[in-house]
């Protein structure tokens, strides 16, 4: 089978130790000395990420998420705590041991660096030659990549020649050459246009379901977070603020700057002029799992005497589940709408009322 050789000459002793869990990180702590002192990059974060898991972290620019995934392969050698990936522990490992350890973790860069003298095969069998596998194998193993990245006619073609998305294409296929475990991807998709982010994030979807591979993602994108992640860890100055399944902190963020960074995929602020023409009641429902498709708002209208008014609405999928959001003017008495609103309540995720007309 092509590539099985790859699995063999990267093991390292000890993988698979620790049961389900892929990465676990206990009390990572970076920091950085500057002449105007010490900063902290990392605070004390604990994560465990499972095998198979898409795990994504957002954050804006100085948060700390470069920080932290560039110590999760010890590019950045943290000033404490411990890193396991596959039940290895990072830090206690000699120079030699760390070597064969980070051929199971793969990584890709926003500036994709490729060597730009030398040909995509080339950028790709240079993974394969700094592992010391044989000429025919490499081969063999960088024809399978481009094939599974989609640049099987661009071999021969050198970096200044491709697209911004075709570059990080060969980034992907240059990272997974030697079969990791764990793929790191460092602002993947932030020097590209939406419809290449979307293709980029269909493959890495596509190369996490076929190929089981563990994907760390950092972003300041919450679009990228709710197209391929599992979980998201929200993270300011250092700290991991909040963190669940990504269905979730969609229907229920806790935190002001995780709601923040919905409102940029889902944006529900109705103008001031809209709101003052409207006499009625106005109420944000939200929908949440199979409920989004049931006939709720319609069951309501037809229930009590109330009319309903919609002035704003939106399902997104996240993970093939659908979450909606809707904003509605209701009228009638002030009995009739309470009545509507309790029905509502029993029926949705959450009714907020924006503006009572009482």
């Amino acid at each position: 089978m092509k590539g099985a050789f790859l699995i063999v000459k990267g093991h390292v002793e000890g993988l698979g130790e620790r049961g389900d869990a892929m990465i676990r990180v206990e009390n990572l702590v970076k920091e950085y000395k500057t002449k105007k002192g010490i900063i902290i990059g990392v605070d004390h974060v604990n994560v465990t990420i499972e095998k198979g898991e898409v795990f994504g972290i957002v954050g804006y620019s100085g948060a700390g998420k470069s920080s932290f995934i560039r110590c999760l392969n010890l590019l950045e050698t943290p000033s404490n705590g411990e890193i396991y990936i596959d039940g290895v522990g990072l830090t206690s490992l000699s120079k030699q041991e760390l070597r064969a350890a980070r051929l199971k973790i793969g990584m890709i860069f926003q500036h994709f660096y490729l060597i730009s003298a030398k040909t995509v095969a080339e950028n790709i069998a240079f993974a394969l030659k700094a592992a010391n596998h044989p000429r025919k194998e490499i081969n063999d193993r960088v024809h399978e990549l481009l094939e599974m990245v989609g640049l099987a006619d661009k071999a021969e073609v050198y970096p200044a020649q491709l697209s911004g998305g075709q570059k990080q294409r060969v980034g992907i296929a240059r990272a997974l050459a030697n079969n990791p475990s764990v793929l790191l991807c460092d602002e993947a998709t932030s020097a590209l246009d939406p419809s290449t982010t979307k293709s980029i994030l269909k493959l890495l979807k596509k190369i996490n379901k076929e190929l089981g591979i563990t994907i760390v993602l950092i972003t300041h994108e919450m679009e990228v977070v709710k197209e391929i992640c599992d979980r998201v860890a929200v993270m300011q100055d250092g700290k991991f603020v909040e963190e669940g399944p990504v269905y979730e902190v969609f229907a229920h963020p806790q935190e002001e700057l995780t709601k923040h960074f919905i409102s940029s995929v889902l944006q529900f602020d109705l103008p001031a002029a809209i709101v003052e023409h409207c006499a009625g009641t106005i109420v944000k429902i939200q929908f949440k799992g199979a409920v989004a498709g049931e006939g709720v708002i319609s069951d309501m209208l037809q229930q009590f005497n109330v009319k309903g008014n919609f002035l704003h609405g939106k399902i997104e999928y996240i993970q093939d589940i659908p979450l909606g959001i809707f904003i509605m003017e209701l009228q009638g008495s002030s009995s009739a709408v309470a009545d509507a609103i309790s029905y509502l309540e029993k029926r949705t995720e959450q009714v907020e009322v924006i503006r009572d007309a009482a």
